[in-house]
């Protein structure tokens, strides 16, 4: 189902790297471009690199947050030319097109690419269920964004081209609902006072770091947000 993953290119300053990213796309199968809030486009050089896939870019949905680009996506994998640490899963490449080809028959699935310069901002990542990391030479192990495109692509192709053995597949959140989920839990910890105005410290993002990671599914989730309300309708007896 390579109609539903997507490629998402965040600040993309050079347009030629958009065009460039719209072949190395259409070359593995896949269409969906969503660029947001990309320095210059639609270009004219990004219609010259992108040769014989136009078609991709005339397509491609221009969009003013990483929010809108993945809310309703139930996987989202971040890039990085760095070997951060954000205590998410990491994958590489291979395993990246291997998750991608067993999900995309469930639902939309965002593979993220940050700025030529800096890649991906840390609230960025913190966004992402996966990091995926492409090893490469240590003394220059950057790779332009079309090329990491273009390996990430391919492998997603290979996998999916694969025949593949069927495993029952979870019915996941999309990454909407679990806006409204951190949300909603931020509003029941300030309300019991776990979280103390004065001394915030890291708590909602080592929250957001564990739920991400552990990918609770659907049903799962319904639960949480449950207990969450149940929980505020205690408080509100108990004020009453």
């Amino acid at each position: 189902m390579l109609k539903n993953i997507r490629i998402v290119l965040i600040n993309t300053f050079h347009p030629g790297n958009i065009g460039a990213a719209a072949r190395a796309m259409k070359n593995m199968g896949l269409t969906q471009l969503w660029l947001v809030e990309p320095r210059e486009f639609p270009h004219p050089d990004a219609d010259s690199r992108a040769a014989g896939a136009k078609d991709v870019l005339d397509d491609a949905r221009v969009v003013g947050n990483l929010d809108e680009a993945i809310a309703d996506c139930q996987l989202v994998i971040g890039t990085s030319a760095r070997n951060r640490t954000f205590d998410l899963p990491q994958l590489d490449a291979r395993e990246c097109g291997i998750k991608c080809a067993a999900e995309s028959g469930d639902g939309e699935i965002a593979i993220v690419f940050g700025r030529e310069t800096m890649g991906l901002h840390n609230d960025e990542l913190k966004r992402c269920s996966f990091h995926v990391y492409i090893p490469a030479n240590p003394e220059y192990p950057v790779l332009n964004v079309a090329q990491a495109i273009q390996l990430l692509s391919y492998e997603v192709w290979m996998a999916h081209e694969r025949p593949a053995v069927k495993q029952d597949s979870a019915q996941y959140p999309r990454q909407g609902e679990m806006t409204l989920f951190y949300e909603h839990l931020e509003r029941v910890l300030r309300l019991t006072h776990f979280i103390i105005p004065q001394h915030e410290g890291r708590v909602l993002d080592k929250l957001h770091r564990f739920f991400n990671r552990s990918r609770p599914e659907r049903a799962e989730l319904g639960m949480l947000r449950g207990i969450l309300t149940s929980v505020e309708e205690v408080l509100g007896k108990h004020k009453k």
